[in-house]
């Protein structure tokens, strides 16, 4: 179903650590604006040092108008990480879904909440249909911000890691229709930015969605939380993967990613303890000339399908 069989979360569970402590959080107003925290030097802006975020920052296209793609804030020493989640649902899994399968995680979500951790949703269109309380929840939440993930979670280049693929010409109504559910659903704190399923593109894909007037987000660590039953593996490989910058990829999907949440409450602490504070995409995408852009080549991580 995602980007997950390999791409997966770095969050874990349990409430363990919660206790750490960690930098003082971002102050959040009630309309999502950003107020960090004082700076304490002259030296140049840092990320943490930027007054107010309101407007979504996005990439300039790239070469030919193609869409841009942003994979981390690369060039800082600023211990800033972002966490994403991927809140994956096919279009034809509703039965699967009456059947009882849960492809939302609300303990997850009540776990970032607890630890104020600040992330970006990337959700499916379909995800925002089954679960549209959930889906404006999030969106209502100052302390998220919710992404573009599709609408159908079928892969926009194939083959990807056996997902069905979109019809040809239909890439950009398929993102039309993830953003209809939802403005549908009462969503708000939505960005201008997409995910492709699976993490499968090519130029021609690129190219596709440039009216669509998105950036393209992808990752530079992959949790491997994606079908997993072992949190503290999950754990190890986002801790030893994230660096100043990082973008790491997870998924929000209990029958997906089961040990997701257990993993977020190991990894959270941890990486406060070493001194990093999160941050949301739009926050890392914010710190000018740090982007690291990929608009020629094919980003891919295996996507979650069952």
């Amino acid at each position: 179903m995602t980007a997950l069989t390999i791409l997966g979360a770095v969050v874990g569970g349990a409430l363990t650590g919660c206790g750490t402590a960690g930098p003082a959080p971002d102050q959040v107003s009630a309309d999502g604006a950003v107020t960090h925290a004082p700076a304490h030097s002259a030296s140049p802006p840092r990320m943490s040092q930027t007054p107010r975020v309101r407007k979504p920052p996005t990439m300039a296209p790239g070469p030919a108008g193609r869409t841009p793609v942003f994979s981390r804030s690369a060039g800082t020493s600023d211990k800033v990480v972002a966490l994403t989640f991927d809140a994956d649902m096919t279009a034809d899994q509703g039965p699967r879904a009456a059947a009882g399968e849960h492809f939302d995680n609300p303990e997850l979500i009540a776990l970032l909440r607890r630890l104020k951790v600040p992330a970006t949703v990337f959700m499916t269109g379909r995800w925002a249909d089954e679960y549209p309380k959930q889906a404006r929840s999030i969106g209502a939440d100052p302390l998220f911000e919710v992404a573009n993930h599709s609408y159908s979670h079928y892969a926009f280049k194939g083959p990807c890691y056996g997902l069905p693929v979109v019809e040809k010409g239909g890439m950009g109504a398929d993102v039309e229709r993830a953003f209809a559910s939802f403005r549908k659903a009462g969503v708000r704190n939505v960005v201008p930015y997409f995910r492709f399923p699976g993490g499968c593109y090519d130029d021609t894909t690129l190219r596709a969605l440039a009216p669509s007037k998105v950036t393209a987000v992808q990752w530079d660590v992959v949790s491997g939380d994606a079908f997993a039953t072992d949190a503290d593996a999950v754990t190890r490989q986002v801790l030893d993967g994230v660096k100043p910058g990082s973008l790491v990829v997870m998924h929000c999907t209990r029958s997906a990613a089961p040990v997701t949440d257990r993993a977020v409450a190991q990894v959270v602490p941890e990486l406060r303890k070493r001194g990093y504070r999160f941050v949301r995409v739009s926050q890392l995408m914010g710190a000018a000339g740090t982007t690291t852009v990929d608009n020629h080549g094919s980003g891919r991580s295996p996507g979650l399908a069952r």
